[in-house]
């Protein structure tokens, strides 16, 4: 019996070793790689994580699992990326908050094109895309504290969904995509909105209010949780869909502006730092929702 006991309390000291890696912040690149504007890590299907500005604003970055950085893309004169989406073809959808377009870069060639303009846009600065290929965008205007969301279809057209928002930054798409999370960075506050089938918002409700600190990037575990970059706090907020604090997972910087979901299980959170200029990492329990299918 000595035996059997002995094995099953390593075992059980191992899963406990185990469990004490999550959520546990560590750099994955080093400092001063990227500009104060790194922000918008998105992982592909093939395992790339890609970040932008890197080294100068206006370019995009790829992430090597060791850390490494290579210039994947620099963008026309006059754009500025600050988040990334991949479509069903795999192109890269960029906001780029100061040509105030989408962008769309080739798989194949890295040709860069506008794939969405409007003369009303003020800066799109966040995505999240839907099985459908329909963006969906924050778009804030931070001299007036004031904002709005669209949707961009297949076909390029922007419509606009709301004009009354606050600094709307962050958007996430829950798994399902029957509800759309926006954050006002400056209000503090998350929002909720239902999504009919063809796109449209309804039934606006406050998921979560903050008495301090910013708000910037979102994503969306398998189960639904919403992860929350606190920006100047440096942590990732982690909600359950019912709108539960459920942990704060303390990063290194301070100043987090961005988190993606990957690795070869989903469960690497990538976190894009402004004041460190560079991408810490985290392990979670559980997948992010491009991989719980």
């Amino acid at each position: 019996m000595k035996p059997v006991f002995f094995v099953a309390f390593i075992g059980l000291t191992t899963l406990r070793a185990e469990a004490q890696e999550f959520y546990q912040a560590k750099d994955l690149t080093a400092e001063n790689l990227f500009t104060v504007n790194c922000e918008g890590p998105a992982y592909d299907k093939h395992g790339n994580l890609f970040v932008v500005n890197y080294q100068s604003d206006g370019t995009i970055g790829l992430v090597h699992p060791d850390g490494k950085v290579e210039l994947y893309i620099t963008l026309p004169e006059g754009s500025i990326a600050n988040a990334i989406q991949f479509d069903k073809k795999e192109n890269m959808l960029l906001a780029d908050f100061k040509g105030h377009n989408i962008l769309k870069v080739d798989s194949k060639t890295k040709t860069v094109s506008v794939y969405s303009h409007s003369d009303q846009f003020n800066q799109p600065n966040d995505i999240c895309i839907n099985k459908k290929g329909q963006l969906f965008a924050s778009d804030p205007n931070w001299k007036t504290n004031t904002g709005k969301i669209w949707r961009i279809d297949s076909d390029g057209k922007a419509i606009l969904l709301t004009d009354k928002m606050g600094t709307a930054n962050g958007i996430e798409l829950s798994p399902d995509e029957k509800i759309l999370y926006v954050n006002e960075s400056v209000q503090r506050v998350i929002w909720a909105f239902d999504v009919d089938d063809a796109g449209n918002l309804h039934n606006q409700r406050k998921f979560f209010e903050f008495s301090d600190f910013g708000l910037d990037g979102m994503k969306c575990d398998s189960k639904g949780n919403l992860y929350v970059t606190r920006y100047d706090k440096g942590v990732i907020a982690i909600f359950s869909p019912q709108g539960k604090l459920l942990r704060e997972v303390q990063m290194k910087g301070k100043k987090t502006s961005n988190i993606t979901f990957g690795g070869k299980d989903g469960k690497t959170c990538y976190v894009t730092l402004q004041d460190r200029k560079g991408v810490e990492i985290f392990r979670s329990e559980i997948s992010g929702k491009q991989f719980g299918f």
